[in-house]
């Protein structure tokens, strides 16, 4: 089900103002120069995934982060991932932009999903804006414990063709913002931004600094005002720009004001909402506001006074379903009607469980020692579960353990690390038939394993006496490598243990297994 779908127009315009550049990390997907929108240096993305084609969209008039793109042809392929280096337990606005132009002749875009981390962030389908002539946006919240965040495209049953992206994203935030919400539990899909009053243009950078898009909301059925005076975004948690104040929906005094938004329905679940009010006339002892705010009926905010100043009112988990409307109910006493200037609403999206630190280092560290690793060994190496890394089997609990590895004949070469050793919950462990070379690691913390494959392959040096320390084993394969001495004797001395060996490697009287 797709969570958030939005209309991204093909022209977007730029105000100029002296404000340094934002903080993070600008991707123009496919492109390998460096091209700027609002005053920012969308950068090539070459230095931040290994994998994919690009292609040019040959149309007139396109921006240019929309002109050129990256695609994934590779069926094989689990999940295909852009991995940032980022600042532990950091904060981060993540959002991916699509224009598919008929770039593969199908004239059928993909279907596909998008992942954060280990989590399933939701269901890419540009089709009806694709019919529009508009590209289409998704943006979303998340907090990072480690110092890296993976941002990953990945098939689904619906998917048909190559999964694409054409600009991607990642906007550093500061603490205070959006902190009502557990970001280390939950991450925060966007369903609507909007400024509120007459269609005019989006609001991004540079009067957001932090490059929110704040899309224009009109509705006839409300008198639109505009403010006197303006904010500080710094007296908000969320910093918004003071430009999303500068128009609002009233009414009279003695009249509630009722808003459809957003103007869609919504799925019945949990969302983080934040509403957004300014007095809109000129400062002064009168400029105030007080009325009432609910939501679908239930009390959102029983007393708001509003001055000039503007004020922020947010709930971090509001259950919504279908339609939503707003009501704002003057005070008896107030000397003007309600005002209502911006607002945003996210869908708050459980993380999607987490993977062992261990697991995830020994994995890495693994990957840096081999050559030619499958193509999608990137992002989480677990999570999602259908989308883990080709030969990874993880448990399916809470923290997710790796449990089983399977690299046969994956022409691989390269050696093992020590850290391997760390994946404790492992139970099968084959790299057979492969051009590894290296001592083999002492395993012996590896107290689950079963079946360990390492034949045909170039290991060297001693066989480890610490893997008669392995209790759960049952077979060892270690032939055909170039492995010096013979297999310890308190190996061959184990029960219900079957070792095949190359015979330059067993005693010449006491051969226990198959050669």
């Amino acid at each position: 089900m797709m969570l958030s779908f939005f209309f991204f127009l093909l022209l977007w315009f730029s105000i100029s103002q002296a404000l340094p550049p934002p903080r993070g990390f600008y991707l123009n997907c496919g492109s390998s120069f460096t091209t700027q929108l609002n005053e920012i240096n969308y950068t090539s993305d070459r230095g931040f995934i290994t994998v994919g084609n690009t292609t040019t969209i040959k149309q007139k008039d396109l921006l240019p982060i929309l002109s050129t793109l990256r695609y994934f042809p590779d069926k094989s392929s689990r999940k295909h991932c852009y991995n940032f280096p980022v600042a532990k337990n950091s904060k981060y606005l993540i959002r991916t932009t699509y224009y598919y132009g008929n770039f593969d002749g199908k004239n059928n875009p993909p279907v596909f999903d998008q992942i954060v981390g280990g989590t399933k962030w939701s269901v890419v389908n540009t089709s009806e804006d694709y019919a529009k002539g508009q590209s289409s946006y998704y943006e979303i919240i998340v907090g990072v414990p480690g110092r890296t965040l993976s941002v990953c495209l990945a098939k689904n049953a619906k998917t048909l063709s190559s999964p694409f992206i054409s600009a991607l994203d990642v906007q550093s935030l500061e603490d205070t913002m959006y902190n009502s919400t557990d970001l280390g539990s939950y991450k925060l899909s966007l369903i609507a931004r909007n400024s509120f009053g007459v269609d005019g243009e989006m609001i991004s950078y540079p009067d957001d600094q932090y490059n929110r898009l704040w899309q224009p909301f009109s509705d006839k059925k409300h008198q639109t005002v505009i403010s006197q005076s303006s904010v500080n975004p710094l007296d908000f948690w969320n910093i918004p720009p003071a430009k999303a104040f500068m128009e609002g929906f009233t009414v009279s005094k003695v009249k509630p004001l009722e808003l459809q938004w957003p103007p869609f329905p919504l799925p019945a679940t949990k969302y983080y909402i934040a509403l957004y009010f300014q007095d809109d006339r000129s400062p002064s002892p009168l400029s105030w506001r007080a009325f009432g705010a609910s939501i679908n009926g239930a009390t959102f905010s029983r007393k708001l006074n509003v001055s000039t100043n503007g004020v922020m009112v947010y709930s971090g988990q509001w259950p919504l379903s279908g339609q939503t409307t707003i009501t704002l109910t003057p005070a008896k006493r107030s000397p003007m009607g309600a005002v209502i200037n911006a607002g945003e609403v996210f869908q708050v999206i459980p993380l999607g469980g987490a993977t062992n630190i261990s697991d995830v280092t020994a994995m890495e560290d693994l990957l840096e020692n081999i050559n030619e690793p499958p193509v999608d060994w990137s992002g989480d190496p677990c999570l999602p579960l259908a989308n883990s890394w080709t030969g990874v089997t993880c448990s399916k609990e809470k923290i997710t353990r790796v449990i089983s590895l399977n690299l046969t004949n994956r022409g691989l070469a390269g050696s093992l690390p020590p850290s391997i050793s760390n994946m404790t919950a492992l139970k099968d462990l084959w790299l057979g038939k492969n051009n590894l070379t290296g001592p083999i690691p002492d395993l012996s913390p590896m107290t689950r394993l079963e079946t360990i494959h390492l034949e045909d392959n170039q290991f060297s040096g001693e066989i480890p006496e610490s893997l008669a320390q392995l209790p759960s084993l049952r077979i060892l394969s270690i032939k055909n490598n170039k492995l010096q001495g013979i297999v310890p004797s308190a190996l061959l001395q184990r029960k219900g243990l079957t070792i095949q060996a190359s015979p330059e490697n067993m005693p010449s009287t006491n051969n226990t297994g198959p050669s």
